[in-house]
């Protein structure tokens, strides 16, 4: 893991975060000049086997690139959770990117596996309010505890929508020019980088904004 700045974690070799995709377009986007690509938005907020909080029939979606090792993005989220109980119209993709090695790829199977017992949202709690580094051992730790089948975990963790969801996170940031965790995306704007309830409104509002 590198860090360039208070609030960012990034993958080595890169230092520059942009949003290139189709449009050759940067972070934060304003739709009135570059607008999102419908397709891939729906790219990003749409793909099946895709962890959804908030308002699943949402009139604006909120999507949060993160790797369980990655400190901001567990500092960020009681500012999520406030975010999404004072707004009923929220709808909030979570796309598991583990990028910090073995250890976070681990964590990242382990809980998207979780989402075929119905618990995915207690796991990832409670994985982001853990100490120490992510990875097998935590993760079935966590499930244990929450009371989850883990034999069928160790089967499901390496089930084809997991690997897809991985992959296609990958695919993602590899397109958009991604550098690190986390990183916001809603409507044709983004952010990178811990950001305060206040930011996350924000930026939801004008997302609000742009697309409705």
């Amino acid at each position: 893991m590198t860090t360039t700045r208070e609030g960012t974690c990034t993958r080595r070799g890169l230092a520059v975060l942009t949003l290139a995709g189709m449009a050759g377009l940067a972070l934060p986007l304003r739709a009135e000049t570059n607008p999102m690509p419908e397709e891939l938005r729906a790219a990003i907020e749409r793909q099946p086997f895709a962890p959804v909080l908030g308002n699943p029939d949402g009139d604006v979606t909120l999507t949060e690139f993160f790797d369980y090792n990655c400190p901001y993005c567990r500092k960020g989220v009681p500012a999520l959770k406030k975010l999404i109980a004072g707004d009923s119209g929220l709808r909030v993709v979570l796309r598991e990117w583990p990028i910090f090695g073995e250890d976070s790829l681990a964590a990242t199977q382990v809980s998207l596996a979780t989402l075929k017992q119905g618990k995915y949202l207690e796991f990832h709690t409670a994985m982001m309010a853990g100490k120490d580094r992510a990875g097998m051992a935590s993760a079935m730790r966590v499930a244990k505890a929450l009371g989850l089948d883990t034999a069928r975990l160790k089967r499901d963790m390496d089930s084809a929508e997991v690997m897809d969801h991985i992959e296609h996170s990958m695919a993602l940031a590899d397109h958009m020019g991604l550098s690190g965790t986390p990183t916001w995306i809603a409507g044709h704007g983004g952010a990178f980088g811990y950001q305060t309830l206040g930011d996350l409104r924000n930026l939801v509002a004008q997302a609000r904004k742009d697309l409705l």
